[in-house]
């Protein structure tokens, strides 16, 4: 079996970013998260949200 991207729910990124799961469709129908449509449904590459995370840090003072 090959190991491709692990891909993860809606709810599950919403879990991991502790935002609700309409903010997390807001990101992905912006463009702003990276989303794969399965069905009626979205599945995030998990390497996106790491990507996604990295670079909403900013310097604070």
């Amino acid at each position: 079996m090959a190991s491709g991207p692990t891909f993860l729910t809606v709810a599950e990124v919403a879990a991991q970013m502790r935002v609700s799961k309409m903010t997390v469709y807001r990101l992905v129908h912006s463009g702003e998260l990276e989303a794969v449509r399965v069905g009626r449904s979205f599945r995030v590459p998990e390497d996106a949200v790491e990507e996604f995370l990295g670079k909403s840090y900013f310097q604070a003072g």
